[in-house]
């Protein structure tokens, strides 16, 4: 109850800190391509809330803690919540005072890459058990090369561009999208200390690196 409890107060905690952050400042709540963005990112992790929450309790568990201890990474988690929180209150704003004209097929299209990008990401959960918000080497960890982990190091950051570069588009405004650009900076920086971190204390990382020798896109980086 107390995982459930926890799962559930921080689902409408974010839920309501996006409503804030996209039409407090559009001023009203015909902001259509707000709701949409909060559809299609709210209803997936719902679902696979209730679906971990009764397969895989413990990596929902895992996925709930966000308490970083590496403090490189600390100021990573904060940069990005700046980032996040900075874009979509541009966002609303320029909704309200109409400084973007993006085609609506453009919107859609975004749409559909913000869906592609989720389901890559349930895809990540799915193949490593160990999968964690924080970075850390767990109880009993092994080196996960099979999959998508076994075409690029990290795919969840992979998913997680995809994401920040299709948010913009689906919520229909450029100066978000500047702001969403630095997103892949910050992963760089992430995916630079996880390493580090990884190859220390976790058993055959080392190795796997000469295997799969892309981090997070392949054949480029």
């Amino acid at each position: 109850m107390k995982l459930l409890c926890n799962a559930f107060l921080k689902f409408l905690s974010g839920l309501a800190v996006v409503f804030l952050l996209l039409f407090l400042p559009a001023g009203t709540f015909r902001f259509w391509n707000a709701w949409l963005f909060t559809a299609l990112l709210f209803l997936p992790m719902l679902a696979v809330a209730v679906f971990l929450f009764a397969r895989a309790p413990e990596l929902l568990a895992k996925r709930l803690n966000t308490r970083e201890q590496e403090g490189t990474q600390k100021a990573v988690v904060a940069l990005s919540a700046l980032l996040l929180s900075g874009g979509l209150l541009l966002a609303g704003l320029d909704f309200r005072f109409g400084w973007s004209r993006i085609p609506v097929w453009l919107t859609f299209l975004a749409a559909v890459v913000q869906v592609i990008a989720y389901g890559l990401y349930v895809e990540v959960m799915r193949e490593n058990a160990f999968l964690s918000r924080t970075v850390e080497i767990q109880a009993e960890q092994k080196v996960i090369d099979t999959g998508l982990y076994g075409i690029v190091r990290h795919p969840m950051y992979l998913a997680v561009t995809l994401l920040f570069l299709s948010i913009p588009l689906v919520l229909s405004s450029w100066p978000c999208f500047v702001v969403f650009l630095f997103a892949p900076l910050l992963l760089v920086l992430r995916i630079s200390n996880e390493e580090k971190v990884l190859e220390q204390g976790l058993p055959g990382y080392t190795e796997y690196k000469k295997r799969v020798r892309y981090r997070m896109i392949p054949f480029i980086w």
